[in-house]
This record gives structure tokens, sequence and C-alpha cells, in this order.
């Protein structure tokens, strides 16, 4: 039998092994299903109606303490505060003049209510001096990704997101799932933006921090 024969009954075999064992398994589960009685039944209701009430009330939690919005807070306390409230928050630090600030602001709106897991916040970086010295924040927009009133990454400029201000809002969730701080249900090791042309493409090697001029846009070249 010549080589490729060989293999290919090699793998045919593999893959009847793998089908007997997962039809076994459905088996087992059916089996197990149509032995239940009354009390198993009812068992399992319960069951599902208790995660269910837990979902309610973590939701209902989660809407009193703001999540569900994109909001702006006003001081450095009140950031603090969020942490400690809230075990996942993304904060985006802005100011009024950098206009790639607004892009931001665009795609966190959407991500807000769709990941009420998370709280999303954005704080002006002229109110918060001593915050963003302790978080090194020189480069705007930044947004820090914190996890258990730690800041676990950041998100600098538009580098990590392609390079360019036509990002989509997906590639922002993407880059939010690789950094643990929201729930992401796609493939984190493929980019959703990979292979889409840019529209506009920008060279961001040339950051200006943020103590430079309020007439300057932080990630312009």
């Amino acid at each position: 039998m010549a080589t490729q024969e060989i293999l290919q009954a090699a793998v045919e075999q593999r893959l009847l092994q793998a089908t007997k064992v997962i039809e076994n398994q459905l088996d087992n589960e059916i089996d197990r299903m149509d032995k239940m009685d009354a009390d198993d039944l009812d068992k399992l209701r319960e069951q599902r109606l208790q995660q269910m009430k837990k979902a309610r009330s973590q939701k209902e939690q989660w809407m009193t303490q703001g999540h569900g919005q994109y909001t702006e807070i006003t001081e450095e306390k009140e950031f603090f505060d969020i942490c400690k409230k809230s075990n996942k928050v993304v904060c985006h630090y802005f100011r009024d003049s950098t206009f790639r600030c607004k892009i931001v602001d665009k795609h966190l709106i959407i991500l807000a209510p769709k990941h009420l897991e998370t709280r999303f916040i954005k704080l002006n970086v002229e109110r918060a001096p001593f915050l963003c010295d302790r978080l090194r924040i020189r480069v705007l927009p930044t947004i820090s990704c914190v996890i258990d009133s730690i800041t676990k990454d950041y998100i600098k400029g538009f580098d990590e997101l392609g390079g360019h201000d036509d990002f989509s809002t997906e590639m922002l969730e993407w880059r939010l799932g690789c950094a643990g701080v929201i729930n992401y249900s796609g493939n984190l090791s493929e980019p959703p933006d990979v292979g889409k042309p840019a529209k506009k493409q920008v060279n961001f090697r040339a950051k200006k921090t943020i103590r430079e001029s309020a007439q300057d846009s932080d990630s312009d070249d």
C-alpha cells in the first residue's frame, strides 16, 4: 500500500474514533435525561431560575453603578471611587482640543451599553494632573484598562488599532477584549480590521505630550 494511502487510512480511522466518542457522549447525555424523574427536572428548573435571578440582580447593580453608559467624571477622587465599586473600568483620558479623542468617544458610546460588565468613563487630563503623572499618561488619546482597581493595560493613540483614524468599533472592542476588561465573544487571535483598507493613514511616530500647547493634537505628526 502506498504511503499516501496508509496516511489517509490512519486519518479516517482517527476520525471514526473521534466520531464514536462524540456519539457515546451524546448517548450518555440522552440516557441521563431519559432517566430523570420529576424531582430532577424540578431541580434543573430551580437552578436555571436562580441563575436568571442572579444575572438580573447583577445587571440591576451594574446599572445603579453607572454601567451601560459612557460618562465623564470631573475629578480624580471620582476615578478611584469608581474603580473600588466596579471590577472592570475603561477610562479614556482626553482633552477637548484633541480631535482624535472625539473619535474614541464615538466608539465608546457604542460599546458602553453593549458591555454592561464594564464601567466606561472619560476624564479630562487638565483636571487630573496627579493621576496622569502617576499613571504616566503622556499621549492622547489614552485608554486605561482597570481590573480589580489595578491598571492592567493601556491603549495609547491608534497604533494598536490599525494606525489610522478609520478603525472600526469592532477593532477597539477586540483590543479591549485582549486586555480582559470586557467579555469578548470573538476570536482574540484575529483582529477584525485586518485586511480592510484604511481610508486615512496617519503616522504616529512623532507624538506630542499632554503638556504641550492646548491647540495641538497629541497624536498628530
